[in-house]
This record gives structure tokens, sequence and C-alpha cells, in this order.
């Protein structure tokens, strides 16, 4: 067999199989694939040599990732009951402090549905003329029609204060009569912390520090695990912003919040985060925006 042949075979078996790679690299030390042409430099990688070169190391640790940052913080809303419960005298002394414990600690799971705005106005220059553009309003029609169809028991809607969310909301809400409609000024638009990696083709006009905070206080109010007199599972709409929602996103599930950016949300999408009575946090869906035809999804 001749030496262009011999390599073309082992660099296919290659590909297939590290096992018989090695058996190569053995089988040339031993001769068996003839020695090295007259005139090659003493000490020369063969033919083989430089095979066995171009092969990664294989060891189990070097095929699983090893863990990064920190630990999960199951305190991370302040409202772990074996943390609140530290420090704190007992006015009764003879009272079982497993069973005050136990009273303390929340039952139900919160979901919070986080609904980006729809479609709006982009030539507007004050937010009052930043309205919804009728195909912002088809949008909002369809996530109402889909927040309808999930058949959930709903107990509030929250929408931004800005035109375009609080007009998406209004929207929604003729699909889910009895649902109270509230308005909060912290969920406005904003730039919650200077994203990582940086980006030179959008630059906010407000202060990181100055939306941040608020977007931050926004977060704390209404992103954490229920009161222990909530008795059942509650389902909560957010109406908002991409920032916010994808700020809320990285914040829940302890993911650096510089990374905010890296996502993409079409208008109308429902994002689902589920907070577990434990304190853990689980993404439900990012963004889905299935239930709306091809022709009606945008990220303005």
């Amino acid at each position: 067999m001749s030496s262009r042949k011999t390599l073309k075979l082992i660099c296919g078996l290659a590909g297939g199989s590290a096992a018989l790679v090695f058996a190569a690299v053995a089988a040339d030390s031993r001769g068996y694939f003839g020695e090295h042409r007259q005139g090659e430099a003493t000490g020369q990688w063969s033919r083989f040599t430089a095979l066995r070169a171009a092969q990664p190391a294989w060891t189990p640790a070097s095929h699983t990732p090893a863990p990064t940052g920190h630990s999960w913080d199951f305190n991370w809303d302040k409202r772990d009951p074996s943390a609140l419960s530290n420090g704190k005298k007992k006015e009764n002394a003879a009272e079982d402090p497993s069973t005050e414990q136990d009273n303390g600690k929340p039952k139900a799971t919160r979901n919070i549905l986080l609904i980006r705005h729809s479609q709006y106005n982009l030539s507007g220059i004050t937010d009052k003329e930043r309205i919804l553009t009728p195909l912002g309003r088809e949008q909002a029609e369809l996530t109402g029609k889909r927040l309808a169809a999930l058949g959930l028991k709903y107990d509030v809607l929250i929408h931004s204060s800005m035109a375009r969310a609080t007009e998406t909301a209004n929207i929604i809400s003729k699909h889910l009569p009895g649902v109270e409609l509230l308005s909060c000024d912290l969920l406005r638009e904003g730039a919650p912390i200077e994203p990582v990696p940086p980006v030179t083709h959008w630059k906010p006009d407000a202060v990181y520090h100055e939306d941040g905070a608020r977007i931050e206080a926004a977060f704390r109010r209404y992103i954490h695990r229920a009161d222990p007199k909530q008795k059942e599972d509650s389902y909560e709409i957010i109406v908002c912003h991409a920032n916010v929602i994808r700020y809320f996103v990285c914040r829940a599930l302890q993911f650096p919040p510089e990374g905010w950016l890296r996502m993409g949300l079409n208008n109308g999408s429902i994002t689902w985060l589920t907070i577990r009575p434990s304190g853990r946090v689980a993404l439900r869906t990012l963004g889905d925006a299935g239930f709306m035809p091809p022709d009606k999804l945008t990220r303005t």
C-alpha cells in the first residue's frame, strides 16, 4: 500500500474512531508502514506522528464542561424563610421552632407572563406619538387570544405606563374579562445595565445607573416567590418592554445581567417565568410568538 493511500485511509477512519488512530500510530512506530524517506532529517515527524499531533487529547474530564460562576442563591429575593427567622426572638419559648418556620414557608407557585408590547410608530417623537401601528394592534389581538386560549386563571394584568405598552395591555384586556388592569411607571423602557459585549450601534440616551436603579426596583417588586399567606398558584401578566424583560430573565435565572442584550424578543411575544416556593426559578418560554402567522412577526 502506498504511503498516500495509507494516510488517506487512516485520516478517513480517524474521524470515526480515536482508537483506530492510536492503533495506526503504534503500527507506524513499529515500522509496519515503512521507514522514513531517505534524506529526512533525524527527529523529523513521520506522517503518522503528524496525524497523532492533530488529534486532541481525549479524557473524560475534557468532555465535561467545568462548572462556572456561583452556586444557586436560594435567598436571591430575600424571602427565604430560614433567613427571615434568623436572629428573631420567640414570643413563646414553648413554641415549636420547626412549626413556626413551616408556617412562614411559601406554599404557592407564582407564574409571571412577561409580554413585550406590539409594534409601534418608531417615527414618533414623544411617547404619546409612539402608538401602535395597525399591525401592532393585530399583534396585540393575537397575544390576547393566545393568553385566553391557555385557560389560566389570571390574577392581574400590570403594564408599563408608556403609550405602546398601555395600548397593548388594553387590547389584551378585552380577551381577559374580569382581570384587574394596573399601570406602573417602574416598568417603563430603559437601559438596565451596560451590555457585554459592548455595542456601538445602540447607545441609550438615558444614563445606565438611572434606568438601572428603576428597572432593578421593578424586578424586586414583581419577581419574587409567593407570600406565605398565598394559598393557590397565581398567574400574573406584565406587559412591558424588551430591555426590561431581558433583564428580568437574567436576574431571575441568576445569569450575568450584563448579558441581557444577547436575547431577542418579537413584538407581542410571551416570556414565562415560574417561581417555586423553594426559590427555584424556571424559564418556561422565552419570547414565544409561535401563535402568530409568519407575516405578522416583527421585532421593533
